[in-house]
């Protein structure tokens, strides 16, 4: 039973997948996400129902529209794929609790603001408020242990990055400092701080291989929403464990 409802929530996790893209990449250009209907960005071919299906579809149609030939981009299926894959390792994770909605919850926004920033190198409020409302009242229902980590956590990520941005000049977004504030919502205290040395570390990686690769631009920016996502989420699973291991390790 437990592996048709991990089958179930890759499926879902795809078709919310799809509808992620659509809010990442519509709603930083005051767009409606409902209107207009799925379609291509270069000659405004309105998908069919077989050209929307989550993953599928693209390659399907061998990654380009099937009117104008030009190519789709990459962001709709791997997007697509990594919310299935979220989905489904949430519930494997958690079963049916209520972590199981906060990690959905979590995962979704993670997923929407990489690909905002990704796409335009921003993460709008119109994404963020939302789910800081929805973590808020989360957070009230159902507090960390201690209760005040979560409220730290949300405090101290947002001064944290706040002023990293100051001392920089601007070097840390606006975005990315008001998403600590919700992730710390989640993650509590040490989580938080530990998600964003392993943001750090991946950022840090990432411009050592484009630096190998003779890619590495002075003063062009490079979006670190990405890298907060990816440290967010492996705290989120295994932060406990790695704090746990840290400590054992410093200790013995």
């Amino acid at each position: 039973m437990n592996t048709f409802w991990t089958v179930y929530f890759a499926v879902i996790g795809l078709v919310f997948g799809s509808f992620f893209n659509v809010v990442g990449l519509r709603v930083p250009n005051h767009e409606s996400i409902v209107f207009p209907s799925s379609h291509c960005p270069y000659c405004h071919h309105k998908l069919r129902w077989f050209e929307n299906i989550p993953l599928f579809s693209f390659f399907f149609l061998k990654g380009k529209c099937r009117s104008c030939k030009r190519k789709i981009s990459w962001i709709y299926p791997i997007f697509e794929a990594v919310t299935g894959v979220l989905f489904a390792f949430s519930f494997y994770q958690f079963g049916w609790s209520m972590n199981l909605v906060m990690a959905c919850l979590f995962t979704s926004l993670l997923v929407v603001i990489t690909v905002s920033d990704l796409a335009y190198m921003v993460i709008p409020d119109k994404i963020l408020l939302p789910f800081m409302i929805l973590f808020i009242v989360i957070r009230l229902l159902s507090p960390t242990v201690p209760w005040w980590s979560s409220w730290a956590g949300a405090v101290i990520g947002f001064g944290l990055l706040f002023l990293i941005a100051v001392v920089t000049n601007g070097a840390m977004g606006g975005g990315d400092i008001k998403l600590y504030f919700v992730i710390g919502l989640i993650l509590g205290l040490e989580k938080t701080l530990l998600s964003f040395f392993l943001a750090c570390l991946f950022g840090s990686l990432f411009g050592l291989i484009l630096l190998f690769k003779g890619k590495f631009k002075k003063g062009k920016p490079v979006p670190f929403g990405p890298f907060i996502a990816a440290g967010a989420i492996l705290a989120f699973f295994y932060g406990q464990d790695m704090i746990d291991f840290y400590i054992r390790t410093m200790w013995s």
